[in-house]
């Protein structure tokens, strides 16, 4: 069985990043890339996952207008990556041209949509102008636009996941971040879950970055990770 866990690679550069990457097996879990590992390593790096047979996530969170954001996505496809991302703030248009972008490919990746980022509650979407009472309100509203433009899956917090699984079905994937197993520091994720709780509310992949990358024993805590995903 496929692992269900994605380990963040939150490293500045591609040295320490691969130094770390060679202590894993893709048997064991799947990677994600970020801005800060993109910019400094470039297709070149996120190349080298694929090579090395990784599933790669590529979170660079396209939004921008729908024909760019379709170039991006085909040119990520490109390198051979498991899966990528837009923001569905970026409305129905810009996702169903991400969409066609990818029609034709022999593999394409997963596209999935951002709702609302992990890191922001209730007050900070109020700043943002929108006045939906709560994040939960918003990542509804988003995801059901995501599954109407034709995307896979979203990206939510593991607590708006029994609400998106009631509301979208099984068929609709849920990848969530946020997730810290127990005793794990929170850092600057708003809504967070253990991946216990997350596997429980039918998540269908963890995002974890820090309490594996910072750990002592990373191996240990990937076990413990897949073995509360069984």
């Amino acid at each position: 069985m496929s692992s269900r866990l994605i380990v963040a690679l939150d490293f500045p550069d591609t040295e320490r990043a691969l130094s770390f990457v060679a202590l894993l097996s893709p048997a064991d879990c799947k990677l994600k890339v970020g801005f800060e590992l993109f910019v400094a390593g470039g297709p070149d790096f996120v190349r080298s996952l694929v090579d090395l047979g990784f599933d790669v996530f590529l979170d660079l969170k396209f939004h921008d207008i729908p024909n760019t954001v379709a170039g991006a996505c085909r040119a990520a496809a490109k390198l051979g990556v498991w899966m990528i991302n837009v923001h569905a703030a970026g409305g129905d248009k810009m996702m169903r041209f991400a969409r066609e972008s990818l029609s034709g490919l022999e593999n394409p990746p997963y596209l999935i949509a951002v709702t609302v980022l992990t890191s922001m509650d209730a007050e900070q979407l109020h700043q943002t102008g929108v006045m939906a009472d709560s994040p939960d309100d918003q990542v509804k509203h988003l995801a059901k636009l995501t599954r109407e433009s034709g995307l896979d899956g979203v990206v939510c917090s593991a607590q708006e996941a029994r609400m998106l699984r009631e509301t979208l079905g099984n068929d609709f994937l849920l990848v969530t971040p946020g997730i810290r197993p127990e005793g794990s520091q929170q850092g600057d994720q708003s809504r967070v879950m253990t991946p216990e709780a997350a596997n429980a509310v039918g998540v269908d992949y963890v995002v974890v970055g820090r309490p594996v990358t910072q750990s002592d024993d990373p191996l240990a805590v990937i076990a413990q990770i897949n073995q509360a995903l069984l």
